[in-house]
């Protein structure tokens, strides 16, 4: 027997600390809790997506009384990205999200679907995305959606 450890990079920076394009990110991503549709959970989530032609694109969290009929801020933005620019790679996300009248403290980490979907984006164009998890206290850069996915199913998976 033997053992592989398994580590996730995550860089912790303050707000001033990101460059004037993370923040602006971070930014476009807060401005999206606004019009989140969160009625059941009452948790706003903002996402907004760069990609290399340097276009964005924001989505928020849908929700739906049939669960799991809504949908994450991370997919919408991602989606939507895809659906108007097809061939452009994803440069970078941003998430931030709103609960009880207030930003969280520490970032919010995107949910398993949303993960395997960051990562399709990723392993389709062969090129990192970005991962910039807002909080108040702190704030999450991570490299690339592998280090919040390490032992991933991608389309390498499926060669037999």
């Amino acid at each position: 027997m033997w053992q592989r450890i398994v580590e996730t990079k995550v860089s912790v920076y303050s707000f001033n600390e990101l460059s004037e394009s993370q923040q602006l990110l971070v930014e476009k991503a807060k401005m999206q809790l606004e019009n989140a549709y969160a009625p059941y959970s009452g948790f706003q989530v903002g996402a907004a997506v760069e990609l290399a032609n340097s276009v964005v694109f924001a989505g928020n969290n849908q929700e739906n009384s049939a669960y799991p009929s809504g949908l994450c801020a991370e997919r919408v933005a991602l989606f939507y990205a895809n659906a108007q620019y097809p061939q452009i790679r994803v440069k970078a996300i941003a998430i931030a999200a709103f609960t009880n009248g207030a930003f969280l403290k520490s970032p919010v980490t995107p949910c398993g679907s949303c993960r395997q979907v960051m990562l399709e984006s990723e392993t389709r164009f062969d090129s990192d995305i970005e991962v910039i998890l807002y909080g108040t206290d702190e704030i999450f850069v991570i490299q690339n959606v592998k280090q919040l996915l390490p032992l991933c199913f991608e389309k390498s998976s499926l060669n037999k």
